[in-house]
């Protein structure tokens, strides 16, 4: 991912330093904190290896959303009312946040394959137990799991990414999260439609996906020396380098933003496709999440050479635009003709917005961490990225039931979103030089 002129020439500075291996290929030289000594070992290639872990991004992702199509059929099953679904939902996002505060720094102590040998027996044993799952209590012990795992393994597998290369593990951490909950809402409605045993088979396939990944992690390099002070990285606590807090200041509003669309379109996104298609299809149930995060993943290659600044601030326009046009269509009535191409095209919209402003605030602040602080700050990023999701789910769900309905909730929820971001945007414009005057340490 292409950054700042200074991040790139610092970089190129520390390569010369002999501070990140001139190679890029899984460490880091000898005598350079988090890695010393360890780039010799046998493994994958640099190449092999950045692809396995962005997979494992994108298959966590996947299992994440794979449950929203199935929401409708378990709801059927199980007789349980709109606000359950958001709690579901919610109760994830919680887990996941959790995680990252008590797990996300321990890979900088332990290595990065340990952590992430144990988060995927983790995400196996959940898809376990959603396949057994034979009410909503099971069902939530499997998000709480699923949470969990999720969580552990972001920080270490986006710290990781950058341990191989710089600029292809920034396009990673980028582009490999809309990949994955695209994948998993679209592929899960499928399999559910025209395969047998539809609240099963996901879930044994998911698994067999995560055994095969963890056969990959044993054979990659450990990109990280054992050190002390893991069980103290365990204890939460909101740790900013110096280096970075312009940036995360100007960065956290816009995360925030963006995921709090993903949260509105996972969580009330299958009832809302549901009325304006009149159709209770498991596959129009993905449909909004899948076009939503694929227009995120597109909006990563196509604005890869264009300035930080620019792609987040397009990002957030994009996004309230989009969110506005959303919110017209539903405002048209949820059975008029045409309402529903408007749902899917204020998707489209917003989801291009929500991948320019995550993709804008890793660009943003990545570049100025060190090695040894990239889980940590990875870790903290997705915490604000998963408040904004998991936060507004549940305030929506409760709404619906206990508020105006689906239809006021949606309108209130989009109008919520939409000022959110333009808070966002103002604070990244009113904070255009905080960034330019930070310098990487």
């Amino acid at each position: 991912m292409p950054v700042t002129q200074a991040s790139e020439a610092a970089a190129r500075r520390r390569r010369t330093a002999g501070t990140v291996s001139p190679a890029g290929g899984g460490g880091v030289a000898a005598g350079a904190g988090p890695g010393a000594g360890v780039a010799r070992q046998k493994g994958l290639r640099p190449g092999v290896a950045l692809v396995l872990l962005a997979s494992i991004i994108v298959s966590l992702l996947a299992a994440s959303s794979a449950p929203t199509p199935l929401y409708a059929v378990y709801q059927g099953e199980w007789g349980f009312s709109p606000i359950t679904t958001t709690v579901i939902f919610g109760v994830y996002a919680v887990a996941v946040l959790v995680s990252l505060l008590v797990f996300g720094k321990i890979s900088d102590h332990i290595g990065r394959k340990p952590v992430l040998l144990v988060a995927l027996a983790a995400q196996a044993a959940a898809m376990v137990v959603f396949a057994t799952a034979g009410g909503v209590g099971v069902l939530m012990v499997g998000r709480v799991v699923q949470g969990i795992a999720t969580g552990a393994a972001l920080g270490a597998i986006g710290a990781g990414l950058l341990d191989i290369d710089r600029i292809k593990g920034s396009v990673a951490n980028s582009f490999a999260p809309p990949v994955g909950t695209a994948v998993g809402a679209l592929a899960s409605g499928l399999v559910v439609r025209f395969l047998p045993a539809p609240t099963h088979l996901v879930y044994y396939l998911l698994l067999g996906v995560f055994a095969v990944q963890a056969l990959g992690v044993l054979a990659l390099k450990e990109p990280v020396d054992r050190k002390r002070g893991a069980l103290a990285s365990m204890v939460p606590e909101i740790k900013l380098p110096r280096a970075a807090r312009g940036a995360i200041a100007v960065a956290a509003p816009v995360l925030f933003a963006v995921w709090a669309l993903a949260g509105f379109y996972g969580s009330l996104g299958p009832a809302i496709t549901s009325r304006l298609v009149h159709s209770d299809s498991v596959v129009y149930g993905g449909l909004g999440l899948f076009i939503l995060a694929g227009a995120a993943a597109l909006s990563v290659p196509l604005l890869r050479e264009t300035p930080t600044r620019t792609v987040m601030v397009s990002g957030v326009v994009a996004l309230i635009v989009g969110v506005a046009v959303t919110l017209l269509s539903i405002g048209s009535g949820a059975g008029g003709t045409g309402s529903e191409i408007g749902f899917f095209v204020g998707g489209a919209i917003a989801g291009f917005g929500f991948g320019a402003g995550f993709q804008g605030g890793i660009r943003l602040v990545i570049p100025l961490v060190q090695p040894h602080e990239r889980a940590g700050v990875l870790s903290l990023l997705y915490v604000v990225s998963y408040l904004g999701m998991g936060v507004p789910a549940v305030i929506g769900g409760v709404l619906v039931v206990h508020g105006g309905g689906l239809l006021d909730t949606v309108r209130e929820y989009g109008a919520a979103v939409i000022v959110l971001a333009a808070a966002a945007l103002a604070a990244l414009l009113l904070g255009r030089r905080a960034p330019r005057a930070v310098q990487e340490s």
